[in-house]
């Protein structure tokens, strides 16, 4: 049985796992993860109790109950690095013995919900709804770093993005990464299904210009022109498509829904996005609880 070393899983000197501090007893099998750690305190505020709170550089965790079920939320902070962080210590928490440093034997599937906040790139998704993930373009290249990486996209789909949008060989090569099916069908009533690009960054990446030019101007009207079997590319947002494709490969179901705050094509955005968020929280909470 192979042990991980002391440098590949990293252990604080309280047994708790080296950037999230959380130990394996304080984590739920559902998992909300929001990437502001300031909305950790709105998600937790439905809860009627709290049983820890922890909390590291961006990483603010809180496990408590809502309607009789126990969950844990989890703040990210912002891009695919900080979700490759999260959810391989979220997994070795459920899934590797800290004691020993070995995989357990049998393994626990989590639920992981990303909760967040994202610009339409469709003129008629309207602001203020809510944008669920059904795959998840990853701009970011995270998912190329790991073995069957193929197995769990889908690659069809993948190249025929790559044909129509002509794509820069010097951009790191998107994978195309689904959501759990039995978490699309729990959020569907509310919610638009989407197909979402997960930027590495908030200017260049998403097609905003400030003071330095694009590499390919055109990049965001090819993306809004993208059509694969009757499916568009919806959105814009920095972390879905990461948190799709590592749980798929370690066995977890994950979903991403966001409210939309702003539509680029028609250049309005909301005066005020918190209720609309506070609103999608608590829709959420009902449908994992319920």
């Amino acid at each position: 049985m192979r042990i991980i070393e002391p440098s590949e899983l990293i252990i604080n000197p309280d047994g708790s796992i080296f950037h999230l501090h959380l130990k394996p007893e304080h984590l739920a099998d559902t998992v909300i993860l929001v990437g502001d750690p300031g909305r950790v305190e709105t998600v937790s505020s439905f809860f009627s109790s709290i049983e820890v709170s922890v909390s590291n550089r961006e990483f603010m965790s809180v496990t408590g109950v809502y309607n009789g079920k126990r969950l844990t939320v989890v703040s990210t902070g912002i891009g695919t690095d900080n979700i490759d962080i999260v959810v391989n210590e979220l997994d070795a928490l459920a899934n590797i013995d800290l004691n020993t440093r070995t995989v357990k034997a049998e393994k626990k599937k989590l639920t992981l919900v990303r909760l967040g906040t994202s610009g339409a790139i469709q003129a008629d998704i309207p602001i203020e709804s809510y944008v669920m993930t059904e795959t998840s373009i990853g701009f970011d290249g995270l998912l190329n770093f790991y073995a069957g990486r193929n197995e769990v996209c889908d690659t069809e789909m993948e190249q025929a993005f790559l044909e129509h949008t002509q794509w820069n060989p010097l951009c790191a090569k998107p994978y195309f990464a689904n959501s759990a099916p039995r978490l699309v069908n729990l959020f569907a009533d509310f919610t638009i299904k989407g197909v979402t690009i997960s930027a590495p960054g908030f200017y260049g990446p998403q097609g905003r210009v400030l003071r330095l030019p694009l590499a390919d101007g055109n990049l965001n009207d090819k993306i809004e022109a993208f059509q694969y079997k009757g499916r568009r590319i919806t959105n814009f947002e920095m972390e879905s498509s990461a948190i799709n494709g590592l749980s798929a490969l370690l066995g977890h179901d994950a979903i991403t829904i966001c409210a939309i705050i702003a539509n680029r094509v028609n250049k309005g955005a909301t005066k005020d996005y918190k209720p609309a968020v506070k609103n999608l929280i608590e829709q959420t909470l009902i449908r994992l609880t319920k």
